[in-house]
This record gives C-alpha cells, sequence and structure tokens, in this order.
C-alpha cells in the first residue's frame, strides 16, 4: 500500500510538472514572459495536484473504481469539465491578483476555449487513473483465477491420490485372504510386507510428486507381497537408468499399473508370467514402462480406476506433456508413461 501510494504522488508530481513545464516552455517561445507568469506556472502546478487529489479521495469514497464501464465513462467526461471550471477559476483568481489580466479578458470566448483545454487535460489524468485501476483490476482477478485453478486441480490430485489408497490396501488385504488358509506361513509374511508398505505410503500422503527410486521401492514392496500369493507364477525385473533415481513422478503411477498387470495379465494366465517394470530418459522425458505377459483382449484396464486415475493426474500435473498409453508387444502387454522431467 505504501509503495502504490508514493508511485502515486510521483506520478501525479511528475505529470503535473511535466505540463506546466511544457506550457511554459511554449508560451515563453511566442512571448516574454515575466516573473509574475511564472509564480503563476507554481501555483497551476499545486492547484493541478489539488484538485486531482480532491477528486481521487472523492473516488475512494464513493468506490467508482467498481462502477460499471458506462458509469465511469460518464463521471469521467462530466468530472473533467467540472474539475476545468475549478482549476479554471483558481489560476485566473491568482492571474487577476498577480495583475496578470483584468476582469474585461474573462469573456465567454476565453472561458470556453480554456475550459475546453483543461477538460482535455483532466480527461487524460482520467484515462491514466482508471486505465491503470482497470489492468490492475484486470491483472489481480487473472491471478486469483490462476490460484482458484490451482487450488482445484490440488484438491483433484488429492482426491484421485485419496481413491487409489484404498484401492491398493484393499488388492493387499485380499491377497493376505487368500493366503491365510492356504499357508498361514505365508500369510504371516504378508502381513509384516503389508505394514512396510503401509508405512511408505503414509510417507508419501501429502505429496503430488516423489522420487522415481521411492515409487520403485514401493513398486518392490507390493510385488514382494504379491509374490507370496502367487509364488512360481510371478517372475518380475527392474531396468532402471540410476540417472533418473531422482527423477519427479506422481506417487502410485507405476505401482496402479503394476497392479492391473497382475488382475488382467498374471492372476488369469494358468502358467508363470513375467512384470518388467523399465525407465530412461529420452530428450526432456521420463519414460516409463510397464510390461506384462499376456493379451491385451477385451478386458482391459483401459476403464479400470488404475488406468483412468493415472491418467487423469498426468493431464493434471503435466498437460499434454503426460501421456500414458497402452499398447500389445509380441507376447507382452505394455502400458507406457511419458513424464516431464524435474531432477532435483
Amino acid at each position: 500500500m505504501v509503495k502504490k501510494s508514493h508511485n502515486y504522488w510521483y506520478c501525479q508530481v511528475f505529470g503535473w510538472f511535466f505540463y506546466i513545464l511544457s506550457n511554459s516552455v511554449y508560451i515563453g517561445l511566442i512571448s516574454k514572459s515575466s516573473n509574475k507568469v511564472y509564480l503563476l506556472y507554481f501555483f497551476s502546478l499545486l492547484f493541478g495536484i489539488l484538485v486531482t487529489h480532491l477528486y481521487r479521495s472523492v473516488i475512494i469514497k464513493f468506490k467508482v473504481i467498481e462502477s460499471k464501464i458506462p458509469a465511469q465513462l460518464l463521471i469521467v467526461f462530466f468530472s473533467s469539465i467540472f474539475k476545468a471550471i475549478v482549476f479554471f477559476t483558481l489560476t485566473n483568481l491568482v492571474s487577476l491578483f498577480l495583475g496578470l489580466i483584468t476582469l474585461k479578458d474573462l469573456t465567454l470566448i476565453f472561458f470556453t476555449e480554456s475550459i475546453s483545454s483543461f477538460s482535455v487535460v483532466f480527461a487524460l489524468w482520467n484515462i491514466f487513473y482508471f486505465g491503470f485501476h482497470y489492468f490492475q483490476n484486470y491483472k489481480r482477478t487473472e491471478i486469483n483465477s490462476l490460484r482458484y485453478l490451482a487450488a482445484s486441480k490440488e484438491s483433484e490430485l488429492k482426491s484421485l491420490k485419496a481413491q487409489l489408497n484404498p484401492h491398493f490396501i484393499f488388492n493387499c488385504m485380499n491377497s493376505i485372504r487368500a493366503l491365510i488358509d492356504e499357508n498361514p506361513v505365508n500369510a504371516k509374511n504378508a502381513v509384516t510386507q503389508l505394514s512396510n508398505i503401509l508405512r511408505n505410503t503414509l510417507l508419501m500422503d501429502n505429496s503430488k510428486e516423489i522420487f522415481l527410486k521411492e515409487e520403485i521401492n514401493l513398486v518392490k514392496d507390493y510385488l514382494d507381497l504379491e509374490k507370496i500369493r502367487y509364488e512360481e507364477r510371478l517372475c518380475f525385473e527392474f531396468d532402471i537408468d540410476e540417472e533418473i533415481l531422482t527423477c519427479q513422478i506422481p506417487p502410485f503411477i507405476i505401482q496402479s499399473q503394476v497392479e492391473n498387470a497382475i488382475k488382467h495379465g498374471i492372476a488369469i494366465q494358468p502358467g508363470p508370467g513375467t512384470i518388467k517394470i523399465s525407465a530412461l530418459k529420452r530428450d526432456n522425458s521420463l519414460e516409463i514402462k510397464v510390461s506384462n505377459s499376456g493379451k491385451l483382449g477385451s478386458e482391459t484396464p483401459l476403464t479400470g480406476v488404475g488406468f483412468k486415475n493415472s491418467l487423469q493426474r498426468l493431464q493434471l500435473l503435466y498437460g499434454s506433456l503426460g501421456k500414458i498409453i497402452i499398447y500389445e508387444d509380441g507376447h507382452l502387454v505394455v502400458v507406457a508413461i511419458t513424464i516431464p522431467i524435474k531432477i532435483k
């Protein structure tokens, strides 16, 4: 607020000083000016600042800036004329006092010409003042709109991530439930593994992005848990470039695709299957692939929670730069994720 006040006074003094100076130079070129004329210029400078400052006080008091544009235009028009009359009256009273003019000089033509000229000056003052506030309010509105959009995205991201957490835990609990009767020892180990997973997920719960290495650790814990359940039917391998382990990615973006790979691939295959997770840097993007043995049939993860959720989060965070696609490559179903690189 103090900075705005300083800027206002700088503009006031400089603007009126420039106007008075340019007039004095022009008049000085066409006629000889006396000390009284320069004294009149000084008073004119003070009167200009005084009139516009009092006018500004009225604008602020009655919140004219918040009025609709047609109303503001009418105020600019009539206030410019009114201020011109006040300014004309003050300057000519000084001129009479200094003996620069007489009452006979105050003709209708002189009055009309002076008011017209001063009205233009005050109209320009109005245009600059109202224009500045108009663009300032526009900028403020735009910033508020961007803040609202960012808050909306943040809220949606939290909602999407919250949607994954119970879905993920439900799948883990189902895996343990299936082990309780057939293999109690493995079920006990699975509970321990689940506690490790839950601890890791709690640590990343408030983050919209995490390091790639944190996600990989979570995926390894999850696959270890599922390995207890599927035993030799599940094999997995990782091919991760160590240089990109500090890249930023959304949490659960890989883990949810691994879940889909197990549900739509390993679980429905009669024999053993393999899941491969790879990640590498390509140009300015991080390319992650989750591949699993199987075929891309009618039942795909395209409409599942994990795939749709990942697609929405990528679009919210990265726009068109974040992508996720699914395709078949020989005997493998591949989910490819593209994320702009952020390294810390």
